[in-house]
């Protein structure tokens, strides 16, 4: 797979840039557009690809993916 870069929009999708496929249909891999973005939120409609509704669910991201140990 060529050079792909994926990065968060602040409570919004994921923004994946580079020659990739996304998994839609089963296990068939899919090619997509140069630039895509990638539902976070768990409620497009168009999963897995982004279709705005997080910002009508007033989705909000965690800021860190794993909470700091106390361990």
């Amino acid at each position: 797979m060529a050079h792909v870069k994926i990065e968060t929009i602040k409570n919004g999708p994921y923004i994946v840039t580079g020659e990739s496929g996304i998994d839609r249909r089963g296990w068939k891999q899919i090619p997509c557009r140069k630039t895509n973005g990638t539902c976070r939120c768990g409620a497009s409609t168009e999963k897995p690809f982004c279709d705005g509704t997080h910002s009508k669910i007033g989705f909000k991201a965690a800021e860190k993916a794993v909470p700091e140990s106390k361990e």
